[in-house]
């Protein structure tokens, strides 16, 4: 009986020191309220992304594990604790030190978007946590084992589409004119299924076609039907350079508008691009005057010709006056030879004496 006893002393004993050592716990709770977000929901080649997590309440300590894409991101640095980073998942541990006077109630984490990137790329990142605890460690809280995901996109920074219409010379009614359409862009976003439609506007009773041939060799006339197949086809990517040659058909002269469309079939016909010419027929071929260059002799005519015929048949007058009278030097010059001459004779005069 005594044996009995003692066992039984023994077992409350045991369990009175359990109760005693557990005094300041309580059975782990929820951590209901934690929410995570971003402060863009796309992010572009070489731009950076913050995912912030809030805890709801504060936390002595916690150990958080964040997913990610490390094909489209790149760790960056951490806000609210100690980050290791394997190249897929970055793990964030932290401990109030202090004894739960220093709590943290968020933490956030920044990458990066890889350079390189051609096409959209929806993603997420992916966030669970264990070891989770109130500032004082009275109060543990579950673990987070169920991932929370904020879905992104990460993409490259898009050129919008553009059309260009080009032709030479000026278009004749009911000729054909050839034609180039080109939709261009250095980074065009993807879209599976986008077609080209065209519109018109004409002069009163005018009619155009905009004719041309695949590469299987159907025909269309993009203001009647639009160009290639009724579902679309794929586009996209970088240094898009669609060409289309045409014939543009034309049966009145006057003014015609043309309005080129690039739309997206998976979302109700929602246009893509869209530009707008003005084209002008005309109902026979011209051949413009030739303009003479100011300046510029006529064949045949002489400088001094043109002088005269800009004067309007004015007396031709001579560039510089003929010199009239006699000069000055040249009596002067025959006096002093007379008088030279006169002395040499009375000279030679004297010694034949």
């Amino acid at each position: 009986m005594k044996k009995i006893t003692n066992i039984i002393l023994i077992i409350s004993t045991i369990f009175t020191i359990i109760l005693l050592f557990n005094t300041n716990k309580v059975q782990a709770v929820a951590l209901d309220n934690i929410e995570i977000s971003t402060n863009k929901d796309t992010v572009n080649p070489g731009d950076t992304i913050t995912l912030t997590i809030t805890f709801g309440k504060p936390l002595g300590a916690y150990t958080f594990d964040i997913a990610y894409d490390n094909n489209l991101l790149e760790y960056i640095e951490t806000d609210g604790g100690t980050p290791n980073d394997n190249g897929t998942r970055v793990r964030v541990v932290f401990y109030d030190s202090t004894g739960g006077t220093s709590p943290r109630e968020s933490m956030n984490i920044t990458f990066k978007a890889k350079e390189g990137i051609i096409t959209s790329n929806p993603t997420d990142l992916a966030v669970t946590a264990e070891g989770l605890s109130n500032p004082d460690a009275s109060e543990s809280y579950d673990d987070i084992t169920i991932a929370l995901e904020k879905n992104i996109v990460v993409e490259p920074r898009y050129e919008n589409y553009k059309f260009d219409l080009s032709y030479t010379g000026v278009p004749i009614i009911n000729e054909e004119k050839e034609m180039i359409l080109s939709l261009t862009s250095s980074m065009g976003k993807n879209y599976d299924h986008a077609r080209i439609i065209a519109e018109a506007k004409t002069p009163d009773g005018g009619n155009v076609q905009l004719k041309g041939t695949d590469e299987t060799q159907t025909e269309y006339d993009i203001i009647d039907s639009g160009w290639g197949a009724p579902s679309g086809y794929a586009i996209g990517g970088k240094n898009v350079n669609k060409v289309l040659n045409l014939r543009g058909i034309f049966d009145k002269s006057g003014t015609y508008t043309i309005t080129f469309k690039l739309i997206d079939r998976d979302n109700s016909d929602a246009i893509v691009a869209e530009n707008s010419f003005q084209i002008t027929v005309a109902n026979t071929e011209t051949t413009p005057p030739e303009e003479e260059t100011p300046g510029n002799e006529t064949e045949g005519t002489t400088g001094q010709e043109n002088n005269n015929q800009q004067n309007n048949g004015e007396e031709n007058l001579p560039s510089q006056l003929p010199k009239t009278g006699m000069n000055l030097y040249i009596p002067v010059a025959v006096i002093f030879i007379a008088i030279i001459s006169t002395s040499l004779y009375m000279n030679m005069k004297k010694k034949n004496k």
